[in-house]
């Protein structure tokens, strides 16, 4: 998703409209992507992000109306595309909590690391975006614990692992997004992946505790 723009064909080669459209859409929030990225949100503008695509600043506003849209648009499609890659990766492997765990655990992981700019646009830059950002970002955030809380659920009715109590999956979401987050803002672990045992302790310790 950051390699360098490909010149969309002219004339009778052109594709369709809606077919350009959506190119263009996708250059502008990678090139979006990697302006948050490397300038953060504040010192982004949309004429910066119009330059790393290679494209006019008119063009920007025809999708965007201005960098806050923009960077909602990032979170949107990067929030989805780690949902995707999650629910993917979980539906492989047995329905047991440890499996499920280290899977949706690796997933994660996996996909930030991928994308570095995009999952520094997810975890950290969104946040001095404005009230509006800070929705998406709760909501994602919602939508991730009352996944791990439904598995959670159904492990229990399946197989009697522990249920979580009332804030646990909450408490794993904000656990690993913060552990995340630390390591795109300083390096510490040195890699994303580097993670992967610490949630899976974190989770599968809390499944663990007596009844």
């Amino acid at each position: 998703m950051s390699s360098s723009p490909v010149p969309i064909p002219r004339g009778r080669h052109a594709p369709p409209l809606e077919v350009r459209l959506e190119v263009q859409r996708e250059r502008l929030l990678n090139a979006a992507a990697a302006v948050f990225a490397r300038e953060g949100y504040a010192k982004a503008t949309a004429e910066a992000i119009a330059r790393e695509a290679g494209m006019s600043k008119a063009t920007f506003y025809e999708h965007f109306t201005n960098k806050e849209d923009a960077i909602i648009a990032v979170f949107d499609a990067s929030a989805a595309l780690l949902a995707e890659r999650m629910a993917k990766a979980t539906s492989q492997v047995p329905e047991e909590p440890g499996a499920q765990i280290r899977a949706g655990g690796r997933a994660f992981l996996e996909t930030l690391a991928e994308h570095p700019d995009r999952a520094q646009t997810l975890l950290v830059e969104i946040i001095g975006a404005g009230p509006r950002a800070v929705e998406r970002r709760d909501a994602m955030l919602e939508h991730f614990a009352s996944l791990i809380d439904a598995e959670n659920a159904t492990a229990h009715r399946r197989h009697g692992t522990r249920r979580f109590q009332e804030h646990d999956a909450h408490a794993i979401v904000g656990a690993v997004v913060e552990l995340a987050s630390r390591q795109l803002r300083l390096g510490i672990p040195p890699s994303l992946m580097d993670l992967e045992p610490v949630i899976e302790r974190l989770a599968l310790g809390l499944l663990r505790e007596p009844q």
